[in-house]
């Protein structure tokens, strides 16, 4: 009998030259963001807060697993995986260098309560190249300043009840998101593959009752418009 994640006990290269069209869009989306931390107020910065280990406070060490990790920060660089055990979800994600996009459009819905839930959570969070390679800089503008009921509804396409190990949601086979909708889950290597689309590129963050899992494409049914931005210019 097939089980669902709902099964599973409860228990956390350099990039090639840019195009102007490329640069532009992101220039664009780098001041959208601004404003929005302009608007909502900036949860923190990295000055503000201590460096630690990979270790979390009670000594047990967070492993992550996927083939982006090793670019992200470790030791005693701020942002590290044991220095973020124990923070709240909203505050862990802004240590995350690749998920700014996603980070954003948490504050832009004010869904950070409910990225603390009881029962935990399980987020899967795509990197902001996943987020340009599926919008273009006029529709993510769009979502993050005006459209939030709809970037609301997007974000729990990417949310799952329970703090799920990446091992776990490969052994359950399916995984129901707080939006509903059903995806099958297989292994990819040390990680896992979602719908047979996006695959976890830096899985295993362990925030309060969160665990994080860095993917690489964006889940749900919005159309794809970041082709829209070459065209236009």
């Amino acid at each position: 009998m097939e089980k669902t994640v709902s099964d599973i006990p409860t228990p956390g290269s350099r990039p090639g030259p840019l195009s102007r069209a490329a640069r532009r869009r992101r220039a664009a989306t780098g001041a959208a963001l601004a404003l929005l931390v302009a608007v909502t107020g900036c949860t923190g910065s990295p000055e503000e807060k201590p460096a630690a280990t990979d270790r979390a406070a009670g000594g047990t060490p967070v492993t992550l697993t996927g083939p982006l990790c090793d670019a992200l920060p470790s030791g005693t660089e701020p942002g590290n995986p044991g220095s973020l055990v124990g923070q709240p979800p909203g505050q862990a994600l802004t240590w995350i260098p690749v998920l700014t996009t996603f980070e954003a459009a948490v504050r832009a819905t004010g869904m950070a309560e409910e990225l603390s839930a009881p029962g935990g959570l399980t987020i899967l969070a795509p990197t902001d190249d996943a987020f340009r390679a599926k919008f273009s800089t006029a529709n993510m503008d769009n979502l993050l300043l005006k459209d939030t009921d709809t970037l609301r509804k997007l974000l729990r396409e990417h949310l799952v009840a329970g703090a799920h190990p990446v091992g776990d949601l490969v052994a359950a086979g399916t995984l129901t998101t707080l939006a509903g909708t059903t995806l099958a889950v297989t292994g990819a290597g040390p990680g896992a593959r979602l719908a047979d689309r996006a695959e976890t590129v830096c899985a295993d963050y362990r925030a309060a009752d969160t665990r994080i899992h860095v993917i690489n494409k964006v889940l749900g049914n919005l159309p794809d418009t970041a082709h829209e931005e070459d065209h236009h210019h």
